[in-house]
Order: C-alpha cells, then structure tokens, then sequence
C-alpha cells in the first residue's frame, strides 16, 4: 500500500515538476520577482519547494516504514532516538542556508552581484567546515550522545549503528545537500534546488528496503543510515554539476578564491542565520525532552511517539516548504522597497496554507489509528501512536502561522525577532507543557503540548506581524509622497 501510493505520488510530483519547469523557463527570474501575478508567482517558487519537503518526508517516512516491517520496536526506538541528531544538522544548515540564502536575495534585489557570489562562497566553506566538526564531534564522543538521546541497554547497540552512518560519515554529505539547495534557490531557482534534494531522497526510499529488510543486507536500522549516507552524497553530486554547468550564468559560487572574511557579509550572514540555528537547536531541546519523557514508559511508547510524530511531519513539512518557498520573493520586494507586493504574498500564502491545515487535522484525527498501522503491527505501539496523533495534529493550523511569520522575518533580515519567537516557543511554552501535561497526565499528556504552546505563538505572530505591515503601509504612503512631489 505504501509503495502504490508512492509511485503515484512519484508520477504526479515528475509531472507537476515539468510543467513548473518549463513554466520558469519561459519567466525570467526578475519577472517572477516583480511582475508576475501574486498566486503565480507563489506557485512558481513554492510548488518546487513544497514537492521536495513532500519528498523528504516520505524518505523520513521509508525509513521508519520500512524499519517498521521488522515488527521490531528496538529497531524502531533505534530510528526514533536519533532523530535530535539528524534535526541538529539543521542549525548548520539554518545559519548558512537560510542566512546566506536571504542576504543573497536582498543583495539580489540591489542589484549587488558581486556580494551574492561572495556571500555562497561563504556558506558553502563555512557550512563545510562546521559540517566537519560534527562528524568529529559526534564519533569523539559517541556514548556521551547515545546516553543524553535517552537510550539505554535494550536499545544502544541500534542507535549507535545508524549514527554512525548518518553522522560520523554522513554529517557533512547531510549538511552540504540542504545547503547548495537553499543558494540555488536564493535566485529564484526552486525547480533546480527541489530537484536535487528530491534525487536524494527518493534513491534513499529505493535502497531502504534492501539494506533494511531480510531479503537484502538484513541490517535494520543500520542499513537505514547506510541508505541515508548513499543518498545524500548523490544529491551533492548534482548540485555541484549543476553549479558547474551554469558557472557562466549563475550568481551561485563556490569558488575557493572567492572565499575571504568581510565582515558586512559576516554580520549579515549570521543576523539572520544565528536566530534561525538557535531556533533549530531549541527545536532539538524539546524532541530530547519529549524522548526521554517517553523512553520512561519502553520502546514501544518511543516507537510509537517516533511514527507520529513523523505521520505529522508532513503536513509541517508542507507548511515550511510554503514558507520557505515565497522567502526569496519576500527578500526582493522587501529589498527593492515593493512592500505592497510582501503583504499580499503573505496574505495569499496565510489563507492557503491555514486552509490546508484544517483539513488535515480533521483527517489525522479521526484516521490516526489506520496512518499509524500502516508503519507497525505491534497492537500497543498502534494504540500509543493513535491517541498521540490526535493530540498532535491539532497544532498543525497554528503551526503554520508560525512558520509563515518566522518566513517573513528571515527573509526580511529580522533575525532576532525570529530568535525571540524559537525562544518563547520552546523555553517558555513547549517545554514547560511537557512537563506539566506529563505531570499531570503520564505519557499521553505529552502530544499535547505543542498544540498548547502554537495556539499562544500564533496569536503573538499575528499582532506582530500586523504591526510590521502597518509600518510597511507608512512606508509606502511616503514612497507615493516623495514620488509626487519629484
């Protein structure tokens, strides 16, 4: 059932792929920025985006689904407890992709060329080196890692295994991937950027059944991470023929001669992508917690909470692929002072994708024990994992609001106010639930908590972002003045 519906899904996604290629063939890249109606130019930047985050979420999925056919929860637990690692390579990933990829838009919108191919030479390398020290890190001191993750004896030697594959070797593979994906992206070509994590994770969802199951390697979770490792070094692969290929015509370089310290760049880097890997690391915190509430009650319960939360991890991950798909739009209209043309992106992406989650909530809820079946048979991971999800997907509508208004923000250079939402979400909100619901109601408290915490941070992002157009509408009324008057 699962491998049908993904071929159907692999069909439809290589279709919607073409026709938006051959759509931004014919569009320029500054047309789709400037000219181009708002719901097509959202399309154009998002569906490419969005249809990669599918992609990656049903690789997250294989793994787990597949793993799952051993009907063994160890196995499963082994994937789940390893998961704030693999989540931890998005700091890396936040700070030089998102933070070279937004100064590399704005300085787009000014017509600063030179400072764009300067500013991706400065993410790659960077995001390179500290790709390294991970990997170094991690297999340095590996039992201290396996020990804060929440595993124990039962369930060790099966972390250890895929860490090792996704981390001491795939780290920097891992990293570089997302990376180049986001510079590509940063003028405007999305179609380039989805197809070269989707390459990735779609090999990854074909080499999952041989490496995991018996009738291949038969290494379990291990062959999880060996298939991770594969895949990831594939899709660097393309970007760097890509980026060979269009040398001439990109703006996109990774040029070691290019490289050097300025600190205009630096500090522009990192005002935006500072705030966002801190966010990511606190996103980390509170799946650590959440782990080692969970692993209290056995490996089922942490195989359970692991199907879950990655069943909802699509709905999320379609969210941020909007968010993060109209971010390069959102930086050249904000740069080039078309703040009319920020706000209607906005609006337009808020009611499509708040739409969209409302709906999804209603079909996780009353479908939550058939999604979560369809990973494990094992009856007491079905029941954990069904009770779970229906207090998970009710945060799914306030989530993306969330994501919306960090969008924004990052793309418009506002890198500590999206710092200060990361901070009110997890250190004062999220966990504290965890906590408190854990407290008062043992392990099934625990999917509640971000449902509590999103309802509060969607009504602060609504205000605050209210308050930022209402600037913006200032602005534009004294753009209007200035250009009557000369």
């Amino acid at each position: 059932m699962f491998l049908k519906a993904f071929f159907k899904f692999k069909l439809f996604s290589k279709w919607c792929i073409i026709l938006v290629g051959e759509i931004m063939i014919s569009s320029s890249k500054q047309r789709i920025f400037e000219k181009l109606a708002i719901p097509k130019a959202v399309l154009l930047l998002a569906i490419p985006t969005i249809l990669s985050s599918l992609v990656m979420v049903i690789y997250n999925l294989a793994d787990t689904y597949f793993v799952g056919l051993l009907d063994n929860p160890i196995q499963n637990a082994a994937v789940t407890l390893a998961a704030p690692v693999l989540l931890s390579f998005n700091a890396i990933n936040n700070l030089f992709g998102i933070g070279t990829s937004s100064l590399m838009s704005r300085s787009l919108g000014e017509k600063k060329y030179e400072k764009v191919k300067r500013c991706s030479v400065f993410g790659f390398y960077s995001s390179l080196f500290f790709g390294l020290l991970i990997s170094l890190g991690y297999t340095i001191f590996s039992k201290s890692f396996l020990g804060i993750l929440g595993a124990d004896s039962e369930n060790i030697k099966a972390t250890g295994e895929y860490l090792t594959w996704t981390t001491t070797f795939g780290a920097i593979p891992s990293i570089l991937n997302v990376v180049m994906a986001n510079l590509v992206r940063s003028e405007g070509s999305t179609f380039h950027a989805s197809i070269g994590t989707m390459t990735g994770c779609l090999l990854n969802i074909i080499l999952d059944p041989f490496f995991i199951l018996p009738f291949g390697l038969n290494m379990g979770a291990s062959g999880a991470g060996l298939a991770t490792f594969i895949s990831n070094s594939l899709a660097c692969l393309y970007f760097f023929i890509l980026l060979f290929v269009r040398r001439k015509t990109t703006n996109v370089s990774i040029n070691p001669k290019l490289f050097k310290f300025n600190k205009e760049i630096t500090l522009g880097i990192f005002a935006v992508g500072i705030p966002a890997a801190i966010q990511n690391l606190l996103n980390v915190t509170g799946m650590t917690v959440l782990n080692n509430f969970t692993s209290s009650f056995g490996s089922n319960a942490v195989a359970a909470m692991g199907i879950s939360y990655k069943i909802n991890m699509i709905p999320m991950y379609i969210s941020m692929g909007l968010s993060q798909g109209i971010m390069p739009l959102i930086s050249y209209n904000y740069a080039s002072k078309n703040y009319k043309r920020v706000k209607n992106t906005f609006y337009f992406s808020f009611v499509v994708s708040v739409s969209f989650m409302v709906l999804t909530s209603f079909i996780y809820g009353f479908c939550s024990h058939y999604f979560v079946s369809l990973f494990i048979e094992t009856k007491e991971v079905v029941d954990y994992g069904s009770r779970f999800m229906k207090g998970m997907c009710l945060a799914l509508p306030f989530l993306c609001i969330d994501f919306l208004a960090v969008g924004v923000f990052q793309a418009i250079g506002m890198g500590k106010l999206s710092l200060l939402f990361a901070i009110l979400r997890k250190i004062f909100l999220e966990i504290p639930a965890l906590i408190l619901l854990n407290y008062l109601f043992p392990l099934y408290g625990l999917a509640y908590a971000q449902f509590i915490a999103e309802i509060i941070l969607a009504i602060v992002a609504i205000i605050v972002v209210l308050k930022l157009f209402v600037k913006l509408d200032k602005s534009i009324e004294n753009i209007s003045l200035e250009t009557k008057q000369s």
